[in-house]
This record gives C-alpha cells, structure tokens and sequence, in this order.
C-alpha cells in the first residue's frame, strides 16, 4: 500500500495498491502521481530508508521531485568494524576521495556494472598505512563513484540540514492510517484480488479524507464545495 500525505493538513493525496513486497521501486511513481494530482511543478518528497533505491532518485530528479530520505546502511566493512564508505570524503572541486588517513584516493577508470557507469578511486598509499587494517583486508581500499553520485549527495545533504524531516514524515503517514485503523476499523481489507482491494482501499481513503477536510473547513463549508 502506497500513499502520498500532505504535510499541513495530512490529506491522503493519492494511493496505490500494489501486490509488491518491497517499497524500494515505489518511491518515483507515487511522488510523481502526487505531483500530477497538486498540479505542481515541483515537489518536495519525504520518504523512510525501505524506499531508497540509487535509480529512484535520479527518477524523482528528472521529474522535478526533490526527495529526503536515509541511506540504508549496507556497507559490509562498516558491519565487520571497518571504515564505512560514509568514511571517506569526496572533494568535487579535485575530483578525488580523502581517507579517514588523510590520504588523496584519485581517479582511475571508468566502467560500467549492472548498467551503471561508475568511476573508480584509489590510492598506492594503502601499503604502508599504520591503520590499514580498520579499512580494507586486500591490497588498497578502491571506491566507485556511480555518475549520479552527486544526487545521493544531495539527498544525505538534505537529510543532514534537516534531521526533523523523519519525524516529521512519521507523524504525517501515521496520521491517516492511524486514524483509518482505530476511528474507522479498518484494520485489514475484507475483499480479495488486487482490483477489489485496491476498491476497497479507494472508499477508505474517501472517508478519510472527507473526514479530514470537515475538521479543517467544517461540514456546511464542505457541502457547499461539492455543490459548486
């Protein structure tokens, strides 16, 4: 189930039912059905790290969508003890990575993997390093920088500005579905089959936010809105 929520009012702006198990491919379609519905051109877009997928940003980006959301941390040097990626810093002006030792990891090559180009750093002082072994077991530490690396960038940027952003995207998701749960009993879906859930998921977000716009205009306000 995917939902887009207004920050101020926290009316449910658009909704997908989807039979995917992950939200990772979601991110780009519901912000850009989101904006289509707002009639904006441009959007800013708060997610949680299940939606982060590198190829989703460049989406949004394209699209005119800002978005702010954590990075899952992966990186299985960081999970043995050793330094993360996040650990070495990229200097855009000389286009080369500094290490947790100071050292300048430079360009290389470029290539292409699972469909992205990526350029690769390192550097030759990892040999004689007095802190080696808190950063790579093979004979340097390599980085690959993907070509729309500066837009994660950008995003971590964002998030780092704006650490009340994940809070802020927590009140306001858990708001609708909250209520949906507790004041309308919607606790499960009672149809079966994609069409019909998707049905009955519609009526519920109807209900919702009708219910939404008679707390903030009132009822008389509301049915004269739907009369015009």
């Amino acid at each position: 189930m995917q939902v887009a929520v207004d920050t101020e009012h926290h009316l449910i702006i658009t909704h997908e039912v989807t039979n995917s198990g992950s939200d990772r491919a979601q991110l780009a379609n519901i912000a850009k059905q989101a904006k289509v519905v707002l009639q904006v051109d441009k959007l800013e877009a708060v997610a949680d790290r299940g939606y982060f997928s590198s190829p989703e940003i460049p989406a949004c980006h394209e699209a005119g969508i800002t978005v702010t959301l954590p990075k899952p941390m992966t990186s299985s040097a960081k999970s043995d003890g050793r330094f993360g990626r996040q650990d070495f810093v990229y200097i855009a002006e000389e286009d080369i990575y500094r290490c947790p030792a100071g050292e300048h990891l430079t360009y290389r090559y470029t290539n292409e993997e699972a469909g992205k180009v990526l350029r690769r750093y390192w550097t030759t002082a990892c040999s004689k390093c007095p802190i080696k072994s808190q950063c790579t077991t093979g004979p340097e530490r390599r980085i690959a920088r993907w070509e729309h690396e500066h837009l994660l960038d950008a995003v971590q940027q964002r998030l780092d500005a704006n650490p009340q952003a994940m809070r802020q995207r927590r009140e306001t998701v858990e708001h609708p579905f909250g209520t949906m749960k507790a004041r309308m009993g919607a606790t499960h879906f009672l149809m079966k089959t994609l069409p019909k859930v998707a049905a009955e998921m519609a009526l519920s977000v109807l209900a919702y936010n009708l219910t939404r716009v008679m707390n903030i205009i009132g009822i008389k306000p509301l049915i004269a809105a739907i009369r015009a």
